[in-house]
C-alpha cells in the first residue's frame, strides 16, 4: 500500500469527493498544503466549500479528470473497477488507496486517536466526545459522519495530538485503523450485502479491537451479546459500559424531562459519582454518553468539562432533529435511523414526548438490508399510529426486484397498523397536509433523502 509522507505534500485526487467522510479528509489535507482535486456526480454545499478552500472540483466523473501530475488517487467502497476515473488511474499506474486507508494513515500522525465504532450510535457518540473535548480545551481534530453545529460541519482541524473519528465496519474498512482508544458501542446484524451474518460481524469487531494500541484502551459495551467474542484476548486494557452496574461505567435512576431529555446518576465501578444531564433524546443515548464519559475520564478530562460538553451536545443533524411545526401544532422530527434497532430506539425516544398520534414516513435504505431484515423492520414500525413507506433508497445497489417498499408496508399493515406505500414524495406531502391532526408528531426517517419531505412541509 502507498504510504503518504505528510511532510512532503503531493497532488491527491478524490473520486467521490462530495461524500461526508471523503470531503472531511480532503479538508484536512488542504490544511496540510496538499494539492487536492476531486470529482462527484452532483454539486453540493460540500463541494462548494472545498472549492473556496482551493480544491479543484469536477462535476461528473471522466477519465480526463485524472491528470498526469496526479500522485495518488483516493476512492470509496462505492467505486468499482468499471469507474472511468478508477480505470484511468490504473492505466496511468497512479497509486490508489481507499478512503479508510487514507484515514488510517492520517490517524498515525496523532498520539491520542479515538475511533468510535458500533452498528449504531457512532455519529452521536462522536458528537458527544467532540463537545467534551472542546469544553476540555483539547483542541482536537475531528472527522465525523454528520454535521455538528459546534464545529460548523463534519470536520475540524485542531492543533493538538487528539484525533477523533468514526470507524465504520462496512467492508471491514475499520481494520485499517490502529487507534489509541477504540469504542465499540454495539454489534448487530447489518451490511448483509457484505457480511455472511452476525458471527462474521462480531469477529470483524474483534479484529478492530485487536488493532487498539497496546498502551491504549478499548471501551466496550459490556451488556451486548457478543461481548466475549469482541473482547477476548485483547492486548490493551478494557473498560466496559452499559445498563448493568457490574460495568465500569453505568447509569442509575434514569429519568426524562418534559422535553424527553434524559438525566441519570453516573456510576463508576458501582459507586455513585455525579448526576449527568443530556440534551439529546432517548434511553439509548444514555449508553452512548457512558462510552463518551469513559473515554474522557481515561484522558483525564475534568468532570466539569464532561458534564458541560454533554449538556451542550444536541447530537448531529438528522439524529432526532427538530425541524419545526406544520398545520395545527404538528411537530416534525427527522431521524437517520435505517436499521430496525435504530428505529426502535428512535420511536422509544418519541414516547417521551407529548403528542396525539405518531406518524412515521420511512424510506428503506438498500435492497439487501430491507430484504434481510423485512420482518424486523415491520415489527419495529408497527408501534406507530400511521406509517408511510416510500420507495427503497438504492444507495450503492441496483433493484433486482427481490423486495419493494410495498412489501414492507403490507407486512406492517398485517399487524393492524395503518400502513401503506406511497412512492411519490409530492403525494406523501399532500397526504400529510390533509390527514395530520392537531398535536400529532411526524417523523421522517431513513438514511436517504427522505428528510426533504419535512423540509418541504415546513416551507409550505
Amino acid at each position: 500500500m502507498y504510504k503518504i509522507d505528510f511532510t512532503k505534500p503531493i497532488h491527491i485526487h478524490f473520486i467521490g469527493i462530495g461524500g461526508i467522510s471523503m470531503s472531511g479528509l480532503a479538508e484536512i489535507l488542504i490544511y496540510e498544503d496538499f494539492k487536492i482535486t476531486g470529482s462527484d456526480t452532483n454539486p453540493s454545499e460540500i463541494t462548494d466549500k472545498l472549492s473556496t478552500m482551493g480544491a479543484l472540483i469536477n462535476i461528473g466523473q471522466r477519465a480526463c479528470n485524472i491528470s498526469d501530475d496526479t500522485d495518488l488517487v483516493v476512492y470509496t467502497a462505492a467505486i468499482h473497477e468499471d469507474n472511468v476515473e478508477f480505470a484511468a488511474a490504473r492505466e496511468k499506474n497512479i497509486p490508489m488507496i481507499t478512503r479508510a486507508q487514507l484515514l488510517g494513515q492520517i490517524m498515525f500522525n496523532y498520539e491520542y486517536s479515538v475511533a468510535v465504532s458500533g452498528t449504531h450510535g457512532k455519529t452521536t457518540t462522536t458528537a458527544m466526545l467532540s463537545h467534551i473535548f472542546l469544553e476540555g480545551d483539547l483542541d482536537p481534530t475531528i472527522s465525523v459522519g454528520g454535521i455538528i453545529d459546534a464545529i460548523g460541519g463534519n470536520i475540524r482541524v485542531g492543533n493538538s495530538q487528539y484525533f477523533l473519528t468514526e470507524a465504520c465496519e462496512y467492508t471491514n474498512s475499520f481494520h485499517e485503523f490502529y487507534p489509541f482508544i477504540s469504542i465499540i458501542l454495539n454489534v448487530d446484524a447489518d451490511h448483509l450485502d457484505f457480511f455472511s451474518g452476525i458471527d462474521e460481524i462480531a469477529e470483524s469487531f474483534h479484529v478492530f479491537a485487536e488493532n487498539t494500541h497496546s498502551a491504549g484502551l478499548a471501551v466496550i459495551n459490556g451488556d451486548m451479546d457478543y461481548f466475549d467474542t469482541v473482547a477476548s484476548n485483547l492486548f490493551c486494557r478494557v473498560v466496559t459500559f452499559g445498563e448493568k452496574e457490574t460495568n465500569t461505567y453505568s447509569a442509575r435512576n434514569i429519568r426524562f424531562d418534559e422535553f424527553g431529555h434524559p438525566s441519570y446518576t453516573l456510576l463508576i465501578d458501582g459507586k455513585e459519582v455525579t448526576n449527568i444531564t443530556l440534551n439529546v433524546f432517548g434511553k439509548h443515548n444514555v449508553y452512548n454518553s457512558l462510552a463518551a464519559i469513559a473515554v474522557a475520564r481515561e484522558l483525564d478530562v475534568s468532570m466539569y468539562a464532561i458534564k458541560a460538553g454533554l449538556r451542550a451536545c444536541k447530537g448531529a443533524n438528522r439524529r432526532f432533529q427538530y425541524k419545526g411545526t406544520i398545520l395545527d401544532n404538528v411537530t416534525v422530527i427527522d431521524d437517520y435511523a435505517h436499521h430496525p434497532t435504530e428505529i426502535s430506539a428512535t420511536l422509544s425516544a418519541a414516547k417521551n414526548k407529548d403528542y396525539n398520534e405518531l406518524w412515521c414516513i420511512f424510506q428503506p435504505h438498500t435492497y439487501t438490508r430491507t430484504h434481510a431484515l423485512l420482518n424486523d423492520f415491520a415489527n419495529a414500525l408497527k408501534v406507530c399510529d400511521h406509517v408511510i413507506i416510500t420507495d427503497i433508497y438504492a444507495a450503492r445497489e441496483k433493484d433486482t426486484g427481490l423486495v419493494s417498499g410495498k412489501d414492507l408496508a403490507d407486512k406492517i399493515a398485517a399487524f393492524g397498523t395503518d400502513a401503506f406505500y406511497l412512492p411519490s414524495f409530492d403525494d406523501i406531502e399532500n397526504y400529510i397536509l390533509k390527514n395530520c391532526k392537531k398535536n400529532d408528531l411526524l417523523i421522517t426517517m431513513g438514511a436517504g433523502n427522505v428528510d426533504s419531505i419535512g423540509n418541504d412541509l415546513i416551507k409550505k
